[in-house]
């Protein structure tokens, strides 16, 4: 008998995101998904609200955190898994492609090496469709590139947690101009998605609140993305898709917090080493992105 997982959604709207506790309810065992550290850019720090959130819920819930997930390396927002995991325990894990996004990035930041580009900042490193399990709930990550090289959507019992690489069917798809970004397959990893049920029910990273709509969203099902995804849905094709994307993404301007996060999340939210003078630094390097 499939055990359904209890999903409590936190929504960040400095960054637009949403992080999720997934939790088994026979066991209390549970997952943290895409979490958010408090990044002030005008001043460079850091603070720790949104996970205190999560914290807070976890230990009044008397929850055993198993699993601290990413779903990619975010460009919106920094992560909060390290301080997660330093409070309450649990793996914290991501595609084993991580290593490309790695290789890419450490040139353009010229990190050294106090980034290693082997993915050990991460206790685990997923391979397309490993199994693992939350509590009793059966899960499984999905390797999704297309959006990034590393994206991976996890299915949990009938819920799928998807990133950044499908929206509100109101609001399309995940954009592909990153370094690595692919829309073709961004195409075909859709699509393995939507092989899934059509009821099964799908959780975004993120909700910008599409046009006419006045209200944020997060929850709908593999069938509505299937039949309305306004960039994706089952009449269109490869071509299509790849040609809607590349305009679109030709208008996008560069997330204001991309060159933080991405050097923090690329080290699985951990802060670069403090230099000479113990103070911590993030590069911005000039005319390149």
């Amino acid at each position: 008998m499939m055990i359904l997982p209890l999903i409590v959604d936190f929504f960040d709207k400095e960054t637009n995101t949403y992080t999720y506790i997934v939790v088994d309810p026979e066991t209390k065992k549970c997952a943290i998904i895409d979490s958010v550290l408090n990044y002030d850019a005008s001043s460079g720090r850091t603070s720790y609200t949104a996970a205190e959130q999560i914290i807070e819920y976890v230990n009044n819930n008397q929850l055993k955190v198993e699993w601290l997930l990413e779903t990619h390396v975010h460009a919106d927002h920094l992560s909060a898994a390290p301080y997660l995991k330093q409070k309450m325990g649990g793996k914290l894990a991501i595609g084993s492609n991580i290593t490309v996004v790695q290789e890419m990035f450490t040139s353009l930041f010229n990190t050294g090496s106090d980034c290693s580009q082997d993915g050990s900042q991460f206790d685990q490193l997923f391979e397309d469709n490993h199994e693992f399990t939350i509590g009793n709930i059966k899960a499984k990550a999905i390797h999704t590139p297309g959006h990034t090289p590393a994206c991976m959507s996890y299915l949990m019992s009938n819920s799928a947690f998807v990133g950044d690489t499908l929206f509100m069917p109101d609001y399309g798809t995940a954009r592909c101009d990153f370094p690595g970004g692919d829309a073709s397959q961004l195409y075909h990893s859709i699509h393995k998605l939507y092989a899934l049920p059509a009821e099964t029910r799908v959780f975004m990273c993120h909700d910008y609140k599409a046009p006419r709509r006045d209200h944020f969203m997060f929850e709908t099902t593999i069938g509505e993305e299937r039949a309305r995804n306004v960039h994706l849905n089952e009449n269109v094709s490869e071509s299509e898709f790849v040609n809607l994307r590349q305009e679109r993404d030709a208008t996008l301007s560069v997330p204001k917090l991309l060159l933080p996060s991405v050097q923090v999340n690329m080290r699985a939210g951990y802060l670069p080493e403090p230099e000479e003078n113990g103070t911590r630094y993030l590069k911005i390097p000039l005319n390149k992105i």
